[in-house]
């Protein structure tokens, strides 16, 4: 785990101003997870990009189930397993900026769901 690092992609690029935010919190980290850059809270990993570069993140089930039947999200399949409290927020190319914001509100809701587990 390490830092955020800086990139020219622009999904990268809001994983990186997401994780400058989190990373002035305690027991925060930056670093790979599933070969692919992300965060962890107390070494739990809650939030990381995807590989269609969309922002996955762990939710209650709860949660989970009712921002995919909102058509905000997507369940995450890993394998042939569709995991419960993952879900995945896509990039808008047309509106990184309220990507963003999506990104932000669900990395913070995963971030206090996953650091109280």
């Amino acid at each position: 785990m390490g830092e955020a690092s800086g990139s020219s992609d622009p999904t990268r690029a809001l994983l990186d101003d997401l994780a400058a935010e989190f990373l002035r919190e305690p027991d925060v980290e930056f670093g790979t997870m599933f070969r692919s850059p992300g965060l962890r809270v107390a070494g739990k990993i809650f939030a990381f990009l995807g590989r269609d570069h969309g922002l996955i993140v762990k939710l209650p089930r709860p949660r989970a189930d009712e921002v995919v039947e909102a058509g905000v999200a997507r369940k995450v399949t890993m394998g042939t397993r569709t995991m419960r409290e993952w879900v995945v927020f896509p990039v808008d190319d047309d509106d990184l900026d309220g990507t963003l914001t999506t990104w932000r509100r669900a990395a913070r809701e995963a971030h206090d769901f996953v650091a109280g587990l």
